[in-house]
């Protein structure tokens, strides 16, 4: 697994979150607690990025 600590744009796509990243491209996001607060706002994710190529997120504060 590969540590994940990113900034982007927290969007919601149907049910999943998914953070468009700063860097260019985007994840789905694997969380616990369901940030309302964040969506569609810049965000921090730090998390792991798993073999499945979704991000299990440890913590989302603003960027």
């Amino acid at each position: 697994m590969t540590l994940v600590d990113e900034t982007g744009l927290l969007v919601r796509d149907g049910a999943a979150f998914v953070l468009q990243r700063d860097a260019g491209g985007s994840w789905v996001l694997e969380l616990h607690r369901v940030p309302v607060d964040h969506v569609q706002k810049r965000v921090r994710v730090v998390g792991t990025l798993s073999e499945s190529g979704r991000v299990t997120v440890d913590g989302v504060s603003p960027a």
